[in-house]
C-alpha cells in the first residue's frame, strides 16, 4: 500500500522514457496529495529500477516468435501438405495470426484482472470525499487500463482476420474470389466450426466495446467477464472441435486459457506498470501472486486432462514431434511454478523491508518477474504450435454405429443399476475443480477465524461440504451418464440440482462466512470481499433475491426450459448442461435462502409468511409434475426418440416416471424445509424471548410496567366515563346517553 511515511514522501515520482509528463497523469486527487506519487523500489531503497521492465518487453516478442518459428519447423506444422496446399503464405499466416489473436488477448484479460482485482485507483467521488485510509496515487491502474483497451482492440481486429484467414487456408479459396464472401457467410453460419468463430468473433467486439469505456473497478470487471466469454466460443475450436472426449477437452481448454491469459497477462501488465506502482509494489504483488497460484494450479489440472485425450502413453512424450514439443512446455510450466515458489518464500517478504532498509529490496523481484515474463512468451508459443499441430492420438471420433454415441458422444453405457448409478461417470474438469476448490476455500476461511479465535458452526461446514460433494457426482456421475439418455435419471439429477443441493447451501451461510472470513482492503483497491459485497447490495442481486422474484424463477425456470428447445440444447450440448446446472443451482439457492437461510442479500417476510410462501411455490412446482405426467407427446422428442437403447425403453412411459419423480422428489425437500423453517421459528420465538427477559433483568422489567400502566390508565378513564354516564342518568331520567349505545330493543324503541 502506499506508505504516508515522510521518508517515502521526500522521493519523487521517476521519470522514463515510456512514461508521459506528470501533468498530464495527475488528478486532482493526486495533486493534493503529493505523498501519494509512485515510488520505485531498488535493493538500495533509491534510484531507478534494477530492472528496465520495456528491456523485458521489446525482449518478450523476438523471444515469442523465435520460439514460435522453430517450433513450428520441428512439429511439421507448416509443411507442404500436397496436393492442396495453400503455399507459404498462407501455411505461415495462420499459425503466426494466431499467435498474435492469443498475445493480444492475454494482454487484455490480464489488464483487467489487474485492473479489477489487484491496483487501487482514484474514486470517482474523490473530489467529495477525502477519508481514505491511504492515499491513492492510481497512475498504474491508469497505465494499465490505457494498454488494456489498446489490446482488447488489436484483439478484435486481428480476430476477424484470423477468422477470415483460416476459412482462406481450410477451405482453399483465394480472398480474391468474387464469390469469397459469400462463401465465408455460408460457412460462418451454418458450419459448426465457423459459428464458433463468429460468435467469438462477435463477443471480442463486445469486449473490446467494454474496455474503451473502462474507468473504473466496475467497468474493468465487465471488461473481464466479457473478455473471458470471448474465451469459450475459441474453446470449442481446435483440437477440442472434434476430440472423442469432447466435453472433458472443451472443458479442459476453457480452464486453460482462462487461466493463462490471467497469469501471463496479469504479470506482463505487472512488469509494465512498474515504475508507477510505487510503494503500492509489496501489496500488489502479494495479491497478483494469489492470482498466479490459482492460475497455476488450473493450468495443471487442465493440461494433464488435455495430454490424457492426446496421448497414447508417456513414452510418446519423447518419441514423437507433438510429445517433444508438449515435454518442452512442461519443462517451462514446472519452470514457472519454480518462480512463483521463489516469489512467495522469498522475493515478496523482502518488499516488506527490515528496519536498516524500510522501504525494502525489489532486485530479485524484478529479476525473477523478467525471467517468468519471457519463459512465459516461449511456452505461450510452444501451446500455439502445439494446437496447430496434430497429435498422437487422433482427434477425430472414431465411427460407433450406436444412435447414443451420436446424440451424446459417448458410447452406450450399461443399463442402469445401482451400482452403475455410483460407478459410471464422465468427467467434466471444469464441474471437478470448481466443487472442490469452492470446499478448499470454505474450509480456508473456517480455519481462518478459528485462528483469530472466532466460532463458527461446524453443522454449516459438514452441509456445505455435503452440498459440493453432492453437486459433483450429479455432474459427473450416474446422473450425468444416464441423464442424457432417460429422462427419467434426468429428473433425478434436475431435482437434486434445484432442491436438495441448494438447501444444503443455504444452510451453510457462505456469504456470512465470506464476509467474516476473507480480509478487508484499506487501499480503495476491490478484493474478493469487495468484489462480494458490493455483488450482494446491488440492485440487480437484491431484484433477484426478492422473495417473489425467487418464486418465480424458481418455478417459471423450470416450465420454460422443459416447453422449450433449451431442454434438448442442454442435453446435446457441453456448454447448455454446464448452463443448466450452474442456472438451476443459482435459482435454488435463491429461493431456499428466501426461506431458510441466514445469508444477507434479501428482505425476509416473517415466519408465517414464509411459511404459507414454501407452500405455494410447491404447489406450482406439484402442478409441473402433474403436467409432465399427462403429457401424451415426448419432451425433446428428436432425441429421446432415436437413441435405441440395447436395453430397450419405453420413452415416453420413462418420461411419465420423470414426471412421477418430480412429484415426488419435491415432496421430501418441502418437508424438510418446512420443518426447518418451523424450527427456526420456534428458536427464534426462544431468542427473542430470552432477548426480552434480558432486557427486563436490566430496566427492571421497565416494559411491562409501562404496559401496565397504560392498562390503568384505559381502566381509570373508563371508570370516570361510566360514572359521568351514571350521573347524567340519574338527572335526567328519561335522556338517554347520544354517545351511548342501547342496550336491547325495548330501550332503542323507548
Amino acid at each position: 500500500m502506499p506508505s504516508s511515511r515522510p521518508a517515502d514522501a521526500a522521493h519523487g515520482a521517476p521519470t522514463s522514457g515510456v512514461e508521459a509528463s506528470p501533468a498530464a497523469l495527475e488528478s486532482p486527487t493526486s495533486r493534493a496529495a503529493p505523498e501519494a506519487r509512485a515510488v520505485p523500489l531498488d535493493a538500495d531503497g533509491a534510484g531507478a529500477a534494477p530492472l528496465s521492465p520495456w528491456r523485458v518487453v521489446q525482449a518478450l516478442a523476438p523471444v515469442t516468435i523465435i520460439v514460435a518459428v522453430l517450433s513450428l519447423f520441428f512439429s511439421g506444422a507448416v509443411a507442404p501438405t500436397p496436393p492442396l496446399d495453400p503455399g507459404p503464405l498462407g501455411r505461415w499466416s495462420l499459425p503466426l495470426l494466431t499467435l498474435v489473436v492469443r498475445a493480444a488477448a492475454v494482454v487484455t484479460i490480464g489488464g483487467a484482472t489487474l485492473c479489477a482485482l489487484v491496483l487501487p485507483t482514484v474514486p470517482k467521488d474523490a473530489h467529495r470525499h477525502h477519508r481514505h485510509h491511504t492515499p491513492i496515487d492510481g497512475r498504474a491502474w491508469q497505465l494499465s487500463a490505457r494498454i488494456t483497451r489498446i489490446a482488447a482492440m488489436v484483439w478484435a481486429l486481428t480476430q476477424l482476420a484470423h477468422v477470415i484467414i483460416e476459412y482462406s487456408v481450410t477451405a482453399m479459396r483465394p480472398i480474391s474470389e468474387p464469390t469469397f464472401g459469400s462463401e465465408l457467410w455460408i460457412f460462418l453460419t451454418q458450419v459448426d466450426l465457423g459459428v464458433a468463430y463468429l460468435w467469438a468473433t462477435i463477443l471480442t467486439a463486445v469486449a473490446a466495446g467494454f474496455a474503451a469505456l473502462m474507468n473504473h473497478y466496475t467497468s474493468a470487471a465487465w471488461t473481464g467477464v466479457m473478455s473471458l466469454l470471448a474465451l469459450v466460443p475459441l474453446a470449442l475450436t481446435g483440437h477440442a472441435a472434434g476430440a472423442a472426449a469432447h466435453d472433458l477437452a472443451v472443458s479442459s481448454m476453457l480452464m486453460h486459457l482462462v487461466a493463462v491469459c490471467m497469469w501471463v497477462g496479469g504479470l506482463l501488465l505487472f512488469l509494465v506498470t512498474a515504475r508507477r506502482i510505487g510503494s503500492d509494489l509489496r501489496p500488489a504483488a502479494a495479491r497478483y501472486s494469489q492470482i498466479a497460484l490459482w492460475c497455476f494450479v488450473i493450468t495443471l489440472v487442465s493440461g494433464v486432462g488435455a495430454a490424457w485425450i492426446r496421448l497414447n502413453s508417456v513414452t510418446e512424450l519423447f518419441t514423437t514431434p507433438w510429445g517433444l514439443l508438449l515435454t518442452g512446455k512442461i519443462i517451462g510450466f514446472i519452470a514457472l511454478g519454480y518462480a512463483g515458489y521463489i516469489h512467495r518464500e522469498r522475493t515478496l517478504p523482502a518488499l516488506a523491508g527490515t528496519p536498516d532498509n524500510p522501504r525494502g529490496k525489489a532486485t530479485a523481484f524484478w529479476r525473477f518477474a523478467g525471467i517468468e515474463v519471457l519463459v512465459m512468451g516461449a511456452v505461450t508459443a510452444l501451446a500455439v504450435t502445439l494446437s496447430s499441430s496434430a497429435p498422437p492420438v487422433p482427434q477425430t471420433p472414431l465411427p460407433d454405429p450406436s444412435p447414443v454415441w451420436e446424440a451424446t458422444g459417448y458410447p452406450e453405457p450399461p443399463e442402469p443399476t445401482l451400482l452403475h448409478w455410483f460407478t459410471q461417470w464422465h468427467i467434466d474438469p471444469l464441474l471437478i475443480f470448481g466443487c472442490l476448490a469452492a470446499i478448499w476455500v470454505y474450509l480456508r476461511w473456517v480455519y481462518r477465524l478459528r485462528q483469530r479465535g472466532d466460532h463458527w458452526p461446524v453443522g454449516r461446514t459438514v452441509c456445505w461440504v455435503a452440498a459440493w460433494v453432492s453437486l459433483l457426482w450429479l455432474s459427473n456421475g450416474g446422473p450425468t451418464v444416464y441423464g442424457r439418455i432417460l429422462f427419467s435419471a434426468h429428473m433425478v439429477q434436475h431435482m437434486s440440482l434445484v432442491m436438495i443441493v441448494p438447501i444444503l447451501l443455504a444452510l451453510a451461510g457462505p456469504i456470512t462466512l465470506a464476509s467474516r472470513g476473507l480480509p478487508a482492503r484499506h487501499d480503495g483497491s476491490r478484493g474478493p470481499r469487495e468484489w462480494l459485497l458490493a455483488l450482494v447490495h446491488s440492485r440487480y442481486a437484491r431484484a433477484w433475491a426478492n422473495p417473489f422474484v425467487a418464486a418465480v424463477n424458481f418455478v417459471g425456470s423450470m416450465w420454460i426450459f422443459y416447453y422449450t428447445p433449451l431442454f434438448e440444447l442442454a442435453l446435446t450440448t457441453h456448454i447448455g448442461h454446464i448452463l443448466m446446472t450452474v442456472h438451476f443451482t443459482i435459482a435454488g439457492y435463491l429461493f431456499a435462502n428466501v426461506v431458510i437461510g441466514i445469508d444477507p442479500g434479501t428482505n425476509r417476510p416473517g415466519y408465517p409468511l414464509r411459511l404459507v410462501f414454501l407452500l405455494a411455490t410447491m404447489a406450482f412446482h406439484a402442478f409441473f409434475g402433474i403436467s409432465i405426467i399427462s403429457m401424451k407427446a415426448l419432451l425433446a422428442a428428436d432425441h429421446f426418440g432415436r437413441l435405441g437403447l440395447a436395453w430397450w425403453v419405453d420413452a415416453l412411459r420413462d418420461q411419465k416416471m420423470g414426471g412421477e419423480i418430480t412429484w415426488g422428489i419435491g415432496e421430501l425437500p418441502t418437508l424438510a424445509l418446512a420443518v426447518i423453517l418451523v424450527v427456526m421459528w420456534a428458536r427464534a420465538d426462544t431468542k427473542e424471548a430470552k432477548r426480552r427477559d434480558r432486557r427486563a433483568d436490566r430496566d427492571e422489567d421497565a416494559e411491562l410496567e409501562a404496559y401496565n400502566a397504560m392498562l390503568a390508565r384505559l381502566a381509570e378513564a373508563d371508570r370516570h366515563e361510566a360514572e359521568r354516564r351514571a350521573a347524567r342518568t340519574e338527572r335526567h331520567p328519561g335522556h338517554r346517553d347520544a354517545g351511548s349505545t342501547p342496550s336491547s330493543g325495548a330501550e332503542a324503541v323507548e
